[in-house]
């Protein structure tokens, strides 16, 4: 696969699976934080002063099709931050070159910043001799000129923090009248990464059927059994709609148009389970998450950009599912990330 090394492009440098052909996922580079974020208990970082929470001077690169970028756009959203952070959307169609800009396609935009052609471009303007892979999402600070963090939890999780006094006053986090806590939140994020978030390119780029069946296997066993978790609850952490929530729903909304047919996890479709596919219907019509939804980069992305999967880059048609259909979870109680009123 693709990444810098030493701030020079490299197409033959990455392997993505081990010696048993199972999908190894690389770590991101840039972990900052800014100032007045809550940083998780299970990550060794402090806020840095560098970076404080303004508006206007963070910028969000993204793609529609990734689901790890997804989580932010959803974050921004939800949160109201859309006048804070600005966004520039990278072509759903990766290559040789990594992610790029198309501003003629469209759902696509140009590099509002800096005019770069491609992404990689950022990375290298952020540390010349950057030895790492090319991903989104990148929050990017205009004043410091630097990426920030690439890393889609931890954004998310400044998004829901240092920010929350610059958008419309709903949250992402348990209060402290929750009977759940932020801890709950990354319990679940961390529980449904390896076999869910993960699982799915564990399966899709095994290159033995040893690894492909034990990402299946526990691919399968996870959604079970929070399908079983969702039958009397409304959302995965208490009664509000969560972080937790985002990194689930960036997987499910994708699995049966691609993750079912493209990365082999054809056990079952999500519209198949009784209470995931209300589930995913219930968060899919939330205020503010549907407009980060677009399909078509989704589907394009995928069928077109892993030529190892599918070489034809021909993308499936199917299946025609409606996301506005009624889902009766308002019955299990729960609220959406609501504004706060205003004084």
């Amino acid at each position: 696969m693709n990444q810098l090394v030493n701030g020079e492009w490299r197409t033959d440098t990455y392997e993505a699976t081990d010696e048993e052909g199972a999908f190894q996922r690389g770590e991101t580079t840039f972990r900052n934080w800014i100032a007045g974020s809550d940083v998780p208990e299970h990550v060794d970082a402090e806020p840095d002063e560098r970076f404080q929470p303004e508006a206007g001077r963070y910028h969000l690169y993204v793609s529609y099709a990734c689901p790890w970028a997804h989580r932010t756009l959803l974050a921004r959203s939800l949160l109201g931050l859309e006048d804070a952070i600005s966004v520039s959307v990278v072509d759903p169609w990766r290559g040789e070159d990594g992610w790029q800009f198309s501003p003629e396609k469209d759902g696509c935009t140009r590099d509002h910043l800096r005019d770069s052609d491609y992404l990689r471009e950022l990375y290298v303007e952020a540390d010349p001799d950057a030895t790492c892979r090319v991903t989104v999402p990148v929050l990017w600070d205009k004043e410091e000129e630097t990426i920030v963090n690439n890393e889609s939890r931890e954004v998310l999780r400044m998004l829901s923090t240092a920010f929350a006094d610059l958008g419309n006053g709903a949250s992402l986090l348990p209060d402290a009248d929750d009977d759940a806590t932020v801890a709950d939140v990354d319990e679940v994020i961390t529980d449904i990464y390896e076999p869910i978030n993960n699982g799915v390119y564990r399966a899709g780029f095994a290159t033995s059927q040893e690894a492909y069946d034990e990402a299946i296997d526990d691919l399968f066993d996870a959604l079970d059994r929070y399908d079983d978790h969702l039958a009397d609850q409304r959302y995965l952490v208490g009664d509000s709609l969560t972080e937790a929530d985002i990194c689930m729903f960036t997987t499910l909304i994708r699995f049966d148009q691609v993750y079912h047919t493209h990365f082999m996890c054809n056990r079952q479709f999500v519209h198949q389970y009784d209470n995931l596919w209300p589930y995913l219907r219930d968060l899919y019509q939330t205020p503010g998450v549907a407009e980060t939804v677009n399909m078509a980069h989704i589907k394009e992305h995928y069928y077109t950009t892993h030529p190892d999967v599918t070489p034809s880059g021909i993308i499936a048609r199917g299946p025609d599912l409606d996301f506005e259909a009624e889902h009766d979870r308002e019955r299990l109680g729960g609220e959406a990330p609501t504004p706060a009123a205003d004084d």
